[in-house]
């Protein structure tokens, strides 16, 4: 079998902030297309390990590339990213926060659309609306908006930039689970019709078990309760989980379920 060609590839790489060790060791590849959940305990480094792939953080030795070099130390339109915090501006309307995200991303000092390329960002921001199922909110604000429509109007905004790579950042955590479910329909809908290569943070490990074709679990390899900053978090588990039957999944839940609490 021909192994896929790696898109997203870590060399021994670590992030310290002082004398605090958040990630040590970590080598891992991806190839494009795949779904990477992230679960462990707080703190242990997972938010960090994602702002290095977005570019708003840089290794402190060793390297994260991305096609074989070194991922920019700047966000750029091929990654795009959603937070747990809703990034939405309140005195937008929907569509406008969508086309103002699209107006970002143009070359340029002030970055404003103006006849066809208003035109053409306002066609798009309507159409990716549409596939996040807010066709008939654009005219809203996100003050009148619930939590999951907020989530789907901060989705559309990180793929209107057609990124190869979605970054999720506890996107669901403060959802109900009722939404949260028809959150998990539209990501993983959205991750097949847009071909993306998705790295999701939660700190719920049946999610990540549901969504990732890979789970991965932060945790300390190494500890010293003397000088508890002098060791970082490494990927203890890398799991494939993206074509467990359900009688599998249930079984592996059910016995996971005990450490849930620690991602």
């Amino acid at each position: 079998m021909i192994e896929a060609p790696k898109m997203i590839e870590a060399k021994n790489l670590w992030k310290r902030y002082g004398d605090n060790v958040v990630l040590e060791r970590i080598n891992m590849s991806v190839a494009e297309g795949e779904f990477v959940t992230m679960v462990g305990t707080s703190g242990c480094g997972k938010s960090t390990f994602l702002k290095m792939l977005l570019g708003t953080e840089t290794p402190t030795s060793g390297e994260m590339l991305l096609d074989g070099k070194p991922i920019p130390d700047e966000p750029g339109p091929d990654r795009g990213i959603v937070f747990q915090q809703y990034s939405v501006f309140p005195h937008m309307t929907v569509l406008e926060n969508v086309m103002t995200a699209k107006a970002f991303a143009r070359n340029g000092i002030t970055g404003y659309l103006f006849g066809g390329a208003k035109r053409q960002a306002r066609d798009e921001a309507k159409a990716m609306l549409d596939q996040v199922g807010l066709s008939q909110a654009l005219d809203k604000y996100p003050h009148e908006l619930s939590g999951g429509m907020k989530q789907r109007l901060a989705i559309a905004q990180a793929l209107l930039g057609k990124p190869r790579i979605l970054l999720l950042d506890e996107p669901f955590g403060a959802l109900d689970p009722g939404i949260r479910a028809d959150m998990h329909e539209l990501v993983l809908n959205l991750w097949h019709e847009h071909k993306l290569t998705v790295f999701m943070v939660t700190h719920d490990l049946k999610e990540g078990f549901y969504l990732g074709t890979r789970l991965w679990v932060f945790d300390k390899l190494r500890q010293d309760p003397q000088a508890p900053n002098a060791y970082g978090a490494s990927i203890t588990y890398d799991l494939p989980v993206g074509k467990l039957d359900r009688a599998t999944y249930e079984e592996i839940d059910d016995n996971l379920r005990p450490v849930a609490q620690l991602a």
